[in-house]
C-alpha cells in the first residue's frame, strides 16, 4: 500500500495535474461550467412542469417553453464559449468575441442539414440543446484551433498608420473565412454528413458508459481522483455531454441509468462525491477530539452535498480512508445498476434535476417522486456506511493513540 501511495503521489498525481491545467482541457471545462446557470435554471423549469404533467392541472403554465430557451440552447452557447475562452487563455483577447461568433456559425453550418432533414422549425431541434453538445464541442475546438493559429498573424506592418481596431477587422477575416468556407464546402457542396460523423465518434463513449462496467469505471475514476485531492470536475468535458444527452433521452422515453440525476441528486453521492455523509456522521461522534471537531465543522456543508472540507480534512492522501472511497466508487454503481436495471425495483430519472445542493432525500423525491426511489437511496446510504465504518474505526484508533502520546509529551 505504501508503494502504491508513493506512486500515486510522485508519478500519477503530477501527471493528472498537468492534464488538469492543459489549456484545451481548462477551456472545455470552463466553457461547460459557464453554462451551468442555464442548466440549473432548466432544472427549475423541469420541476415546475410537475404540477401540470404529473397532477394534470390544466391551468398550469407550460414550463417546457422556458426550459427550451435555457437547457434547449446550451449547445449553441458552448459553441460560442469554447473559442471565446481559448482566445482569452491564449491572451489573444482582441479576437475572442470574433472567435466566439465564428464558433456559433460553424456549429450552425454543421447542424443545418440535420435540422432541415428532420423538418424541425426554429430552435426546437435537439441539436441546440443537450443533443448537440458533442457537435458544439467539435465546432468550438475547430474554430478555436484556426483562430488561435492566426492569433499573431497580421496583414499590416507594425508601423502601419491604419488604426488598430481596423487592422483587427481585416486580420480576422482570413481565419473566419477558413472556418466558414471549409465547413461550407465540406457540408453543403460535397454533402459530407459531418453531423452524424461527429456523433458517431463520440456516441460509442456514451454507449460504454451506459453499461454496468462503464458505470463502475466512470464512478471509480471520480472517487479515485478525488481521494488524491484532484477535483472530479476535470472529467466534465467527457462526462457532461453524456449525462445531458442521457437525461434528455430519458425525458423522451428512454431508460438510461448513467445520468447526473442518478449519481448526484438521486441515489448515490449522499454528502458529495464518494457518499461521504455517513463518514461525517461518524466523525461527529468520534473518540478522537480532532476527528470530532472535524466532523462537527464539516457536517453542515455535507448535508448540502459540499464535501471539500471533509475530503481535504480527512480523506485526501490518507491511505486508510482513500481505500473505502475507491470501494464506494465500485460497489455503489453496481448496487444502483442492479436495483434499477436487473430487478427494476427503483426508477431511472425522467426529469432533469441539477440541484445538487438540495439535501437528500428531498432531491431524490423531486427527481423520482417514488417511494421505491427513497428505499434505493437508503440502501445506498447503508452500503456506504458499512464500507466507511471499519476504516473509520481504524483511523480513529490511530488518531486516539496519537492524541494520547501528545498528552504524555506535554
Amino acid at each position: 500500500m505504501h508503494k502504491l501511495i508513493q506512486w500515486l503521489e510522485n508519478d500519477f498525481s503530477p501527471k493528472m495535474t498537468k492534464i488538469n491545467t492543459n489549456i484545451w482541457v481548462v477551456t472545455l471545462k470552463d466553457s461547460i461550467m459557464q453554462v451551468l446557470p442555464f442548466i440549473l435554471l432548466g432544472s427549475v423549469f423541469t420541476m415546475l412542469t410537475i404540477p401540470g404533467d404529473f397532477f394534470e392541472i390544466a391551468s398550469w403554465p407550460n414550463f417546457w417553453v422556458p426550459f427550451g430557451w435555457t437547457m434547449g440552447m446550451i449547445s449553441l452557447l458552448i459553441s460560442f464559449l469554447i473559442p471565446f475562452n481559448l482566445m482569452e487563455k491564449k491572451r489573444i483577447r482582441k479576437q475572442r468575441i470574433i472567435a466566439g461568433c465564428a464558433g456559433l456559425i460553424a456549429f450552425l453550418i454543421i447542424i443545418t442539414p440535420q435540422v432541415v432533414h428532420d423538418e424541425v422549425v426554429g430552435f426546437s431541434h435537439s441539436a441546440f440543446g443537450a443533443g448537440g453538445m458533442f457537435i458544439a464541442i467539435a465546432a468550438g475546438v475547430y474554430t478555436g484551433f484556426v483562430m488561435g493559429s492566426f492569433g499573431k498573424f497580421s496583414l499590416f506592418k507594425e508601423e502601419s498608420v491604419i488604426p488598430e481596431f481596423v487592422r483587427s477587422w481585416f486580420d480576422s477575416m482570413l481565419p473566419i473565412g477558413i472556418v466558414i468556407i471549409s465547413l461550407w464546402v465540406l457540408v453543403d457542396i460535397i454533402g459530407f454528413d459531418l453531423y452524424n460523423v461527429i456523433l458517431g465518434i463520440f456516441m460509442p463513449l456514451a454507449s460504454v458508459m451506459e453499461t454496468p462496467w462503464g458505470f463502475v469505471i466512470i464512478i471509480f475514476i471520480q472517487t479515485f481522483l478525488y481521494s488524491m485531492g484532484i477535483t472530479p470536475w476535470v472529467l466534465t468535458p467527457v462526462t457532461e455531454p453524456i449525462f445531458l444527452a442521457a437525461i434528455a433521452a430519458n425525458m423522451a422515453g428512454a431508460s438510461n441509468v448513467v445520468t447526473y440525476e442518478t449519481i448526484f441528486t438521486g441515489y448515490m453521492f449522499v454528502g458529495g462525491v464518494g457518499a461521504t455523509l455517513p463518514l461525517g456522521m461518524m466523525l461527529m461522534f468520534s473518540k478522537s477530539m480532532r476527528l470530532k471537531a472535524l466532523g462537527r465543522a464539516t457536517i453542515a456543508p455535507s448535508i448540502f452535498n459540499i464535501n471539500e472540507p471533509i475530503v481535504f480534512g480527512a480523506i485526501a492522501w490518507n491511505p486508510i480512508l482513500m481505500l473505502p472511497m475507491w470501494m464506494i466508487g465500485i460497489v455503489l454503481p453496481i448496487v444502483v445498476w442492479v436495483g434499477t436495471k436487473v430487478i427494476a425495483f427503483a426508477p431511472v430519472p425522467e426529469i432533469m434535476n441539477r440541484m445538487w445542493y438540495l439535501p437528500f432525500p428531498i432531491s431524490t423525491w423531486i427527481t423520482f417522486r417514488s417511494v421505491s426511489a427513497i428505499v434505493m437511496l437508503l440502501i445506498c446510504v447503508l452500503v456506504a456506511t458499512l464500507i466507511w465504518y471499519p476504516f473509520f474505526k481504524a483511523y480513529e484508533k490511530q488518531e486516539v493513540e496519537k492524541e494520547k502520546l501528545e498528552v504524555k509529551a506535554v
